[in-house]
């Protein structure tokens, strides 16, 4: 770095990033130890737990294994809004070894079908609202499995916040070969196998928007993706009293860094 560049270099930042060669979700492991009570998510005044996390990630992973048959190295399709169930289900997906492949919610059936079958995922968890887009997948024989949950399962807490109608929107029993709601799937606290995901195994295939052809999936290893979470915390001077308000969309590479 010149001596010009230097003068415009933030004081007490690296100039050089150190990415541990750990996996995204050994981070959630040591978060949730070292602060079990502390908040992991706030969803309109509704809190859940570093522990309570945790949990919720081991019991949906060993969903996915043991009742989805996701084993280390498969795709998982996650089709969602901004949501709490969205990072269970992203660190479960990892936790169980598998990718994460963070779908558009914009998405319809069509372009779901692309991103389903381009990718090789058999199991998506999708949000109710996007569930008449996933189901037609799972009677052409493109899915087999399709996890359902709804925002408002997580609404805990009375608030004074305006809630949007599509989140307020109570669960709704959906039914049918290959679909599972949610809660049914935690409620078997089904525990997976042992973790040995490493740092450079593959951790999310996110896909770009499209616009000059077909959208293409764009492969991260956990160290990729730790790299840029480093950064960026490094960057905004994360510390373990640090918030993020997680306004981008959590299906793109931004949300991801910044949540």
């Amino acid at each position: 770095m010149t001596l010009e560049k230097k003068r415009y270099w933030p004081k007490g930042l690296p100039r050089l990033l150190t990415v541990p060669k750990t996996s995204l979700y050994y981070n959630l492991e040591v978060a949730a130890t070292r602060y079990p009570d502390k908040p992991a998510i706030v969803f309109y005044d509704s809190t859940l737990s570093y522990a309570e996390l945790l949990k919720q990630v081991e019991y949906l992973a060993g969903f996915l294994q043991s009742e989805c048959g996701v084993a280390p190295g498969d795709r998982v399709g996650l089709y969602s809004q901004n949501c709490p169930q969205y990072v269970v289900a992203y660190y479960a997906i990892l936790r169980a070894q598998a990718v994460v492949v963070p779908v558009n919610p914009m998405n319809l059936t069509e372009e779901l079908h692309y991103c389903v079958t381009d990718s090789g995922a058999r199991t998506v968890l999708a949000s109710q609202e996007l569930c008449k887009q996933a189901e037609p997948l799972l009677g052409s024989g493109d899915l087999d499995q399709l996890v359902v949950h709804a925002y408002s399962d997580y609404l805990t807490e009375t608030t004074d916040l305006p809630v949007p109608q599509a989140v307020r929107e109570t669960r709704q029993d959906y039914t049918g070969p290959g679909i599972t709601l949610w809660r049914d799937a935690l409620a078997r606290e089904l525990s997976p196998e042992p973790f040995e995901g490493k740092h450079d195994d593959l951790c999310v295939i996110g896909y770009t928007s499209g616009t000059t052809g077909k959208p293409k999936g764009c492969v991260h290893t956990h160290a990729s993706v730790l790299a840029a979470v480093a950064g960026s915390a490094l960057w905004r001077g994360g510390s373990p009293a640090f918030s993020s308000l997680a306004i981008a969309p959590l299906f793109h590479f931004l949300g991801m860094q910044g949540a």
